[in-house]
């Protein structure tokens, strides 16, 4: 497989902003018990800002819509954004909250648990959104997740509708959909964890077969659907219902933290820049593979001449 990636299109991205706090530990502590790390890093996290950052590298233009505070970790996002080219102008500061964390324990298998502290994202206002998609009028996709309010989340879709952009929402953390904003997603990325909960909500059970239930699940809700497997790949649910499935290259996975985000934010730059959504899955599904060979969220992700020599030669199988 060799993806190629297009040119430069505008992604609003209405998203979540988090300061990771990495601990690498030899296994994970059971209830009440304490265990010594065998490592420690600091980056930059959120999933709206990994699925920006992914797309920025790949050469989407991307405005982050977010709320930080003025803390220092607020400060650094900000200009963590500056120095990927992402557009900060709808970036607001809340001077009576905190900045976004998370709390990240990783396994010797490249396993997470993931603790969060929403602070200042809980805080994004629906007028935020509003001078941002007054500025960018026309862009060519909105993406969200859900770690920022729903209503926001849908003002933004609604803006994103009315200017003729796909809408793209990653349903994660796991949580319920909200009626009104699924109405105004085109497509729907959950990981199997998130789809079991939206699936389950919907038909009364839990699924038991990703490629039937993938399937009568997006046509019940007329989205389209990728549920991504994790190393296992990810599953395209086409419109005439038959379900196509991506395998991903196989490496040896060092953290997987972020690689969820790598996919969504590789697949809505292809969107973005008019690749079908077979070229845009396998985009997504190499840089996502290449981003748990290394530690960190955005810190893994290839940028520069390895992005291009990546992207030009795909990831060994």
């Amino acid at each position: 497989m060799t993806p190629s990636t297009p040119p430069a299109a505008q992604i609003v991205c209405v998203g979540s902003t988090m300061v990771d706090l990495i601990s690498y530990l030899e296994r994970m502590p059971a209830q009440g018990e304490t265990v010594f790390g065998r490592g420690f890093a600091q980056g930059f996290g959120g999933k709206g800002a990994n699925q920006a950052v992914m797309a920025a590298l790949l050469g989407s233009r991307v405005v982050m819509v977010n709320t930080v505070a003025t803390d220092s970790f607020g400060r650094d996002t900000i200009e963590n954004f500056r120095s990927f080219g992402i557009d900060v102008e709808h970036m607001a500061q809340a001077p009576d909250s905190y900045s976004g964390v998370a709390n990240v324990m990783v396994d010797p298998s490249g396993d997470n648990r993931i603790i969060l502290g929403a602070g200042a994202n809980e805080l994004m206002t629906l007028e935020q959104v509003d001078g941002a998609f007054a500025a960018n009028p026309a862009p060519a996709l909105v993406l969200s997740q859900l770690e920022v309010p729903q209503p926001i989340i849908e003002r933004g879709f609604r803006h994103g509708k009315d200017a003729g952009a796909i809408t793209v929402l990653n349903p994660g953390p796991a949580a319920p959909v909200a009626p009104g904003l699924l109405a105004l997603t085109d497509w729907l990325i959950p990981n199997e964890t998130e789809f079991a909960l939206l699936f389950e909500a919907e038909f009364g059970r839990a699924p038991e077969d990703m490629t039937t239930d993938g399937a009568a699940f997006a046509a019940r809700l007329g989205v389209r659907l990728v549920i991504t497997l994790g190393e296992d790949g990810a599953n395209l649910v086409h419109e005439d219902g038959s379900v196509q499935h991506f395998p991903a290259p196989v490496v040896d996975a060092v953290d997987t933290t972020g690689a969820g985000d790598a996919f969504c934010g590789g697949f809505a730059h292809g969107l973005a820049a008019g690749l079908d959504p077979i070229a845009s899955i396998e985009l997504a599904v190499v840089v996502s593979a290449d981003s748990v060979t290394r530690r960190g969220t955005q810190a893994s992700y290839a940028r520069d001449e390895a992005l291009q020599r990546l992207l030009a030669e795909g990831v060994a199988r």
